[in-house]
């Protein structure tokens, strides 16, 4: 959410941002906010002078009504005050209202009003206009057929999607045995990277109010996204992140305690509304998944640095685990409106010969501190709005689809990287159940 201010004085560069993210049908909502902050000002200034008036008034009565009992023609005088008074009090319990009106609408109008991007944001209207930034790591297909997840995993008696459709229905699974274990690995090991990074470990509620779901995301967002819990004011997190910027909310920072760096682990649960192709069965695109997330919350002027490390952790540990990775910057019409700049992290399927998203890395710029009113008290006491960031560490199950076409063998083994035996007793490779 951008600063009223900011839209006030800079209408056209407000717009030409709304344009830059193909969204011209919210153009109008800027003159609209523009025109109900101007009557908002008016209405608290005129509601402000009564308020001063008020005391003067009171006193004024009082002093006539004292006097006409030696002079009557003051008690006329007192009643015209009073009638002053009753006039005047009625014309504040009109502004009042007035100005909760104004506020909500303003407040309605600016929280779909995107964040201003960064001019380093290539332009485009959706992800096809995505461009690749860099590759890490060789590409390679091999000459023996890479089956599908699920088949892979079932070779190892490792996911049971029909129970699962039983007990819960579409888009949920049963993970078992080495398949299972592989996944809490993966999760272990990212842990781990992070608190090497000097990241401080968190597990956070997972379940978060509504008023930290209108501060760490959009309305479209939410609804496309979250399960509301019925009867209740909470909503199941779709991410760490929204748990971890809403430890936040309502926050005086001490500036000496940043950065925050923190890094979270949850499960998450999304609606996942809408149809999806061939490629997004199994347990690429399901209900409920575990994550490890890292969040940093910095002064301004250090967020783009942070940007730039949070991919790169990303990168690192996927080639650790000796997966081909490339970044991809995200364009202006496929960045979530409270983004300032946005990359995925897309790793290498040999099966489908292409990439595809297992990270995203963002940017948001103050727009979630402001919605949750977070502050950073400086060394000097002024006071000033921090900078969120969050990315994606690994998000097992998807992150596996990348991890067993990669290491899969011809004879249907799947090796396992150094870095992960640890958390895998030691094992090197995993070989299929017998059939």
């Amino acid at each position: 959410m951008l600063d009223i201010r900011f839209v006030r004085e800079n209408p056209e560069i407000v717009k030409e941002n709304i344009k830059k993210k193909f969204q011209d049908h919210k153009l109008p909502m800027v003159d609209e906010v523009i025109e109900l902050d101007a009557k908002n000002r008016a209405a608290i200034t005129e509601a402000s002078e009564l308020r001063a008036s008020r005391n003067t008034l009171s006193k004024q009565v009082g002093m006539l009504m004292g006097q006409a009992k030696k002079d009557p023609s003051k008690l006329e005088e007192a009643e015209k005050v009073k009638a002053q008074v009753k006039a005047n009090a009625e014309r504040l319990a009109e502004l009042e209202k007035l100005e909760e009106e104004y506020a909500a609408r303003i407040r309605e109008l600016m929280m779909n009003i995107p964040n201003i991007i960064d001019p380093s944001v290539p332009i485009g209207p959706d992800d096809s206009a995505n461009v690749e930034v860099e590759r890490f790591g060789e590409a390679v297909t091999p000459e023996y057929d890479i089956p599908y997840h699920t088949q892979i995993m079932e070779s190892f008696n490792g996911v049971d999607m029909d129970a699962a459709g039983r007990v819960s229905g579409n888009g949920f699974y049963y993970l078992m045995g080495d398949i299972a274990r592989l996944h809490s690995a993966v999760l272990a090991y990212a842990r781990d990277f992070m608190i090497d990074k000097g990241f401080i470990y968190c597990i956070p509620p997972f379940m978060i109010h509504g008023n930290v779901v209108e501060g760490v995301m959009s309305q479209t967002d939410m609804d496309s996204m979250m399960y509301k819990i019925e009867g209740e004011d909470l909503y199941l997190i779709g991410t760490s992140e929204h748990s971890m910027i809403g430890k936040f909310i309502d926050q005086i920072i001490p500036e000496q305690s940043l950065p925050q760096t923190l890094t979270s682990y949850s499960p998450c649960f999304r609606k996942e509304k809408g149809a999806h192709g061939i490629e997004e069965r199994g347990v690429y695109r399901i209900h409920q998944f575990e994550k490890q997330e890292m969040i940093v919350v910095c002064k301004p002027e250090e967020s783009m640095d942070w940007y730039e490390k949070m991919w790169r952790y990303s990168v690192e540990l996927f080639r650790n685990m000796e997966i081909p990775v490339r970044q991809l910057e995200c364009c202006s019409g496929d960045l979530a409106d409270l983004k300032v700049k946005s990359c995925d992290i897309e790793a290498w399927s040999p099966r489908q010969q292409k990439y595809f998203e297992v990270c995203s890395c963002s940017n948001l710029g103050d727009a979630q501190a402001r919605r949750l009113k977070m502050r950073v008290k400086g060394e000097d006491g002024k006071m000033y709005l921090p900078h969120t960031l969050n990315n994606t560490v690994a998000a097992p199950p998807r992150m596996l689809i990348a991890f067993l076409e990669n290491h899969l063998q011809a004879d249907g083994s799947v090796t396992i990287p150094e870095c992960l035996r640890p958390y895998m007793g030691g094992k090197a490779v995993l070989t299929p159940a017998a059939k």
